[in-house]
């Protein structure tokens, strides 16, 4: 009698499953039409935690390449000669695949007939073209010598290198489509495991550990300035420490992609689809973004007023997530990607550094993200939302006036002021707002998530639409700031100081939008605060 219970459960649990998907506008593989008793043929076993485990092992690899893009590409774009003022242009791609790729990739996957599986066809894909463009922005540098860039050697040619820059774009470009074309299917994939023994939670909650692994090891391969000592043939005449440092990075990246996509596709044993469970009615990828569009009608009024405090809320974010070890570089370390003498070397310096806070970062996240659930509980998440954004306001405020005293007393004309460095107070105090951010940025990835959930289950919406839409939320105000933080910066000519004072603003202005327009919940659960996404 117990074996039938828990068949019983089990079964109940994917059709639980398989109707968020169809919220979706999607077909679930897991029943199987024309059949009696809704019995596949390819089914399998239930999966084992461990095993389970395991089997995301992918998305740690994944979030090790993230972290090293978050970390050295903005500073590196520079080495290549790209305005300062431009940088925040060559991030545009990141929210445009965000919202192209995930939902085409999503609708494909999720009808995928392969013998590999829904999920695994473009876990691989995605990984094999990760792996090829980390490859491309890493020997960036070199590629644009071999195309007619400048020969004199890059220890003392500071100009621009404008095909090692088209190169690392084209690069930049395919990487954050490769990083979306994998996010979504392997995310599904967990849940699609997870679904009978343990719970799509339960999925949810391993891949966000592996995320958190793979952060902290990001950073500190970043932080690494040992690279070109260990690989000296990294080292060329286009490619100095810097950037054979990036190179030494982005390889052991291609590498832990490698295993740990070898890991996932073996150990992920997926049910397979069968042709006749496809649904041919359909109107392809386009019908995806079609309905996504015709169900905002269908959207409660509440889940409106979260839309609009997400979208606030990424507009106060993303000029941190841009420029964080740029602002370290510059007006911390007071260096210059492009700088003569020893200015390239501090600028270098305090992007490793700017790294080491990052690595900090992830430690406050994933401490934080255990006390979430029981903040919500006690003083509702409009309020945990609203303390967020007004410490965000406060800390981008003091990367404001800690970048300005800085700079202040710097003199470059000095060239006592070259070999002594940071300040060692300016640099504390950097680091301490870099752990202090992991705070708030737990929230960020959390509660707006939740939010949206416990909206959708109260009010109608279905939950797979809204995360849905939650998702143009976030997208669109990344574009915006791509758009207008370089140009401002360039504009006032102060480095960083501009952009993160306008997401200063920002966070303030959301401060007290989350208390007037949220709706008062409180449930967060801790598996939907370790589901949060980048």
């Amino acid at each position: 009698m117990n074996g039938d219970g828990s068949k019983e459960d089990a079964n109940k649990q994917r059709l639980e499953w398989a109707t968020m998907n169809l919220e979706r506008g999607v077909v679930s593989g897991g029943e199987k039409k024309g059949d009696g008793n809704g019995s596949n043929a390819s089914r399998k076993p239930p999966i084992g935690i461990i095993r389970l485990f395991l089997a995301c092992m992918v998305s740690g690899g994944i979030q090790y390449g993230w972290a090293l893009q978050l970390s050295l590409l903005s500073p590196y774009s520079q080495t290549l000669g790209i305005s300062h003022s431009y940088v925040s242009l060559t991030w545009i791609c990141g929210p445009i695949a965000g919202f192209v790729v995930q939902p085409i990739v999503g609708y494909y996957s999720d009808r995928c007939t392969s013998k590999m599986g829904r999920r695994r066809p473009f876990i691989l894909a995605g990984c094999i073209i990760i792996c090829l463009s980390v490859m491309v922005i890493g020997f960036s540098a070199d590629i644009g010598r071999r195309m007619g860039d400048t020969k004199e050697h890059c220890s003392t040619f500071t100009g621009s290198r404008w095909y090692a820059a088209a190169v690392y774009i084209v690069g930049f470009w395919f990487l954050d489509f490769a990083n979306n074309t994998v996010q979504g299917p392997a995310r599904a994939m967990m849940a699609d495991l997870a679904a009978g023994q343990h719970g799509p939670n339960v999925g949810q909650a391993i891949f966000s550990l592996w995320m958190a692994l793979g952060s902290v090891l990001g950073y500190l391969a970043g932080a690494n300035a040992k690279w070109h000592e260990w690989l000296p043939w990294l080292k060329t005449a286009a490619c100095c420490d810097a950037c054979a440092n990036l190179k030494g990075a982005f390889l052991t990246a291609v590498i832990l992609i490698i295993l740990t996509m070898s890991v996932t596709l073996w150990l992920a044993g997926e049910e397979l689809l069968d042709k006749a469970n496809v649904d041919d009615a359909s109107g392809g990828a386009c019908s995806a973004f079609v309905d996504l569009f015709k169900s905002l009608k269908n959207l409660p009024p509440a889940m409106f007023s979260v839309l609009a405090v997400t979208a606030v809320t990424w507009l106060s974010w993303f000029p941190l997530i841009q420029y964080n070890t740029d602002w370290m570089g510059r007006e911390i370390f007071h260096g210059e990607p492009q700088g003569a003498g020893g200015k390239a070397d501090l600028y270098d310096a305090g992007v490793r550094e700017g790294a080491v806070g990052l690595l900090f970062c992830s430690i406050a996240l994933g401490v934080t993200s255990f006390l979430i659930p029981k903040l919500c509980r006690k003083l509702t998440s409009r309020v945990v939302w609203s303390i967020s954004d007004l410490m965000v306001f406060v800390l981008m405020t003091a990367m404001v006036v800690l970048g300005i005293v800085s700079m202040k007393g710097y003199k470059p004309s000095l060239a006592a002021s070259l070999s002594a460095g940071p300040d060692h107070r300016f640099k504390s105090g950097a680091l301490a707002i870099f752990a202090l951010i992991g705070v708030p940025q737990a929230v960020l990835f959390s509660v707006p998530w939740a939010v949206v959930s416990e909206v959708a289950a109260e009010e109608g919406g279905g939950q797979g639409l809204t995360i849905g839409v939650l998702n143009i939320a976030i997208v669109l105000p990344q574009l915006v700031i791509a758009l207008s933080a370089g140009p401002i910066d360039g504009a006032f000519n102060k480095g960083n100081t501009p952009a993160l004072g306008i997401g200063g603003v920002f966070a303030l202005i959301c401060a007290v939008l989350a208390l007037v327009l949220l709706p008062k919940t409180r449930g967060v659960s801790s598996a939907t605060v370790m589901a949060g996404g980048h």
